[in-house]
């Protein structure tokens, strides 16, 4: 079995965007529950809270994007406290695909983001 994690097969979907066939294992990666969705609607495989940015760093941003570049850092700087969640984060990818559910407005800068790259072994950009 190789150990590689396919780019593919981590995908990203605002918890806003209905579930679908091609998602896989749904893993909600905010620490909180999206505002207006239901569990059911949302379907939900997974809430890997501990993997989302802290509460600290969350308001920090307030995903202003100016502040992007830093967030990036301080959170894969908080990943590395949660070695053990990400490890069973590359288990399942590694299994399938997994959707990073996230509830974030701006799709191209959010915890989702980051966390994927960090998967991939990819270095923030």
């Amino acid at each position: 079995m190789s150990t590689a994690i396919r780019a593919s097969d981590i995908r990203l979907k605002r918890a806003y965007e209905p579930p679908g066939p091609a998602d896989g294992q749904r893993i909600l990666v905010d620490r909180l529950w999206p505002r207006g969705v239901s569990k059911a609607e949302a379907k939900i495989d997974r809430w890997m809270k501990d993997l989302a940015p802290s509460s600290a760093l969350r308001t920090w941003f307030a995903h202003d994007p100016g502040r992007w570049d830093e967030f990036r850092r301080r959170y894969r700087a908080e990943l590395k406290q949660h070695a053990s969640d990400m490890g069973e984060l590359r288990r399942l990818a590694r299994g399938g695909t997994v959707t990073l559910v996230y509830a974030a407005r701006d799709e191209a800068r959010n915890d989702a983001v980051v966390l994927r790259n960090a998967l991939l072994g990819r270095p923030n950009r």
